[in-house]
């Protein structure tokens, strides 16, 4: 475990370390931060890299067995109306109790944060309960996408003649809903179950993902709806202001009570979530699972060690990240060349994905499940790159002010046109990743640089401040839909190229469906050995 631990460690040095240097670098240039918010930064770079590193260990260990067992059993006893209403249940938990939520939840002035947790919470349980049936019943994903957002986009553009603030964020909640805590369980969930299909000769690869994907459908409407069910179409909420991120250090006195307050917070918060999932857990170890003492210490040991990296990441991103994360934007859009920005955009979007605890879960699930054929680089590449051009039109909105509907349409109806020419399990990747993208790094730094650069722009206009600080996570997460689908058309055509030489990766065609087989790691080493012989033939 100790080895294990200190290559985590490794990573997520690498992960934090560039934005880490970037605000550094603007530090000196333009920030100009005092030495207590430069050190609140610094020790939040520290809590990121032990945090990332501990939770991704946990995770491994605990929260990834804890999915697929619940999933594997559930699906075992074959009573759908015992797997639907424990899928609605673990929705619902897992995302009343992510941090991601709760950081968003309490910058959104115009409702009480807990009613907008638990009615997300709400819709996250409804739509993983809707995933469920899709795996069970081989129910395309495709069309579960197609109208669903269509459906999503008719209700959102007649709200906006109603309230425009409320469309921010609702695609918002949609994105940060699957964060540290929903995704590595939910995903687990969802391979537990397509695991059992698999055993009965009923499951394909196209099923062992898309539950994030259908889960970030949930939020959106969910908050909708609420806006509807709250103020009617008559009235509407009436306007405040975000709230501020600055942490106004001032003496060292003051940062240490805030550092303490910071890091009890957090014991709080991930307490809540991490209980919930021990007991879940073990409810469903004395009634269903029944796993070994080993297995089952170990399992709670690793939560344990995911409880202290949560602590960890969510201080440092709060204490250190949130504050310069404002003072950022804020000291950008001062000056002359605020359109800096907007190149600037895509370097930190690629710095952020890096950092994200939830990408690299997504990621090296894909790789196991593919037998390595999906690369975790590439993907991360692909995911990066996306991600990066996101925040760049981020940006850009916020600038010109420009309507959040030039890029949300357009963007989804290329997702959707990408949907009927891109193998299913990379559509399910893609819309997996929108959700896993737009974590808490991007809630907690990105969030409050676009909240920062509105403050500046939008001083005299509350309005306009509160629909452009809102739905630069909306665009976050809707990049990867358009990225990985691409990267799906790439490694198709790659594939193709290789089945000239050898059939060892096909295309199986059944009626108007396309399903991808993956080869082992030992067919892939033979089909290399196979085209360098045939290279070397052919000079």
């Amino acid at each position: 475990m100790i080895q294990t631990l200190i290559s985590k460690l490794k990573e997520a040095l690498l992960s934090v370390l560039p934005i880490t240097l970037l605000v550094i670098l603007f530090h000196f240039v333009l920030i100009h931060l005092s030495i207590y918010e430069l050190t609140a930064f610094l020790i939040g770079f520290v809590f990121l890299v032990f945090g990332i590193a501990l939770f991704s260990l946990g995770a491994d260990i605990s929260m990834i067995p804890m999915g697929k067992n619940i999933g594997r059993k559930l699906m075992g006893r074959k009573k759908l109306g015992l797997l639907l209403f424990s899928s609605f249940l673990i929705g619902f938990l897992v995302t009343i109790a992510e941090p991601d939520l709760m950081v968003l939840a309490e910058k959104f002035p115009s409702l009480n944060t807990w009613v907008l947790i638990l009615v997300v919470g709400a819709g996250v349980g409804l739509f993983l309960m809707l995933s469920t049936w899709r795996v069970v019943h081989k129910f395309h994903l495709k069309w579960i996408l197609i109208v669903g957002y269509i459906f999503i986009f008719a209700f959102a553009i007649g709200m906006q003649f109603i309230d425009e603030t409320f469309v921010p964020i609702a695609f918002d909640s949609g994105g940060v809903t699957t964060g540290p805590m929903t995704v590595p369980f939910i995903l687990a969930f969802g391979l537990g179950i397509s695991g059992m299909m698999r055993k009965s000769g009923e499951e394909d690869s196209d099923d062992s993902f898309g539950a994030v994907a259908v889960c970030s459908m949930g939020p959106i409407l969910a908050v909708l709806i609420l806006r509807l069910f709250l103020f009617g179409i008559g009235q509407n909420p009436e306007v405040g202001t975000v709230a501020s991120s600055s942490a106004h250090l001032e003496n060292w006195n003051q940062f240490a009570q805030l550092l303490g307050n910071s890091i009890l917070q957090e014991v709080k918060e991930v307490g809540l979530p991490i209980l919930l999932l021990a007991l879940l857990f073990l409810v469903y170890q004395g009634i269903l699972i029944r796993i070994d003492r080993r297995s089952l210490v170990r399992i709670f040991v690793g939560l344990l060690i995911t409880y202290v990296g949560l602590i960890l990441f969510l201080s440092g991103a709060k204490f250190g990240f949130m504050n310069v994360g404002e003072r950022f934007g804020s000291a950008v859009g001062a000056t002359d060349f605020y359109w800096i920005l907007i190149p600037l955009g895509v370097i930190i979007g690629v710095f952020v994905v890096l950092a994200e605890p939830s990408v690299h879960v997504l990621t090296k699930q894909v790789e196991s499940i593919t037998n390595g054929a999906v690369s975790n680089k590439k993907l991360l590449l692909f995911l990066a790159l996306g991600v990066g051009s996101a925040i760049s039109l981020a940006m850009l909105r916020n600038l010109l002010n420009i309507s959040i509907w030039w890029f949300l349409i357009p963007g989804y109806a290329i997702s959707l046109i990408l949907i009927f020419v891109v193998p299913e399990f990379f559509t399910s990747i893609a819309f997996d990743s929108g959700g896993v993208a737009s974590g808490p790094l991007t809630s907690t730094f990105i969030l409050p640089l676009s909240m920062g650069l509105c403050s500046v722009l939008y001083a005299q206009n509350p309005s306009y401040l509160l629909v452009n600080s809102f739905g630069t996570v909306a665009l976050v997460a809707m990049a990867p839909l358009i990225t990985i689908q691409l990267f799906g058309l790439h490694y198709q055509f790659k594939k193709k190229k290789l089945a000239s030489m050898m059939e060892t990766l096909v295309t199986v065609g059944e009626a108007d469906d396309e399903i991808i087989t993956f080869p082992s790691k030992e067919e892939q080493e033979h089909i290399r050995k196979r085209g360098h012989r045939h290279g070397e033939k052919a000079g």
